[in-house]
């Protein structure tokens, strides 16, 4: 399994049923990241600093701090 650091910032790295790990709102402080299948693409921007907002599959919400290549 590889993890490409920083590819979360840019949209166009990003697709549905991609598996990423992302970092929710209530975890930015403890830094835990959740895993899970990307279901829509949230932010707009071709690029965001803090990652790109997605939603998984799960109902989560969270910005992408990892892409996990299986």
């Amino acid at each position: 399994m590889d993890i490409a650091e920083n590819e979360g910032f840019y949209r166009a790295n990003l697709h549905i049923g991609q598996k990423v790990a992302i970092i929710k709102k209530a975890d930015q402080r403890t830094g835990k990241l959740t895993e899970g299948f990307i279901q829509r693409i949230l932010t707009k921007s071709a690029k965001h600093t803090r990652g790109i907002k997605v939603m998984l599959d799960t109902g989560e919400v969270g910005r992408v701090q990892h892409i996990i290549s299986e």
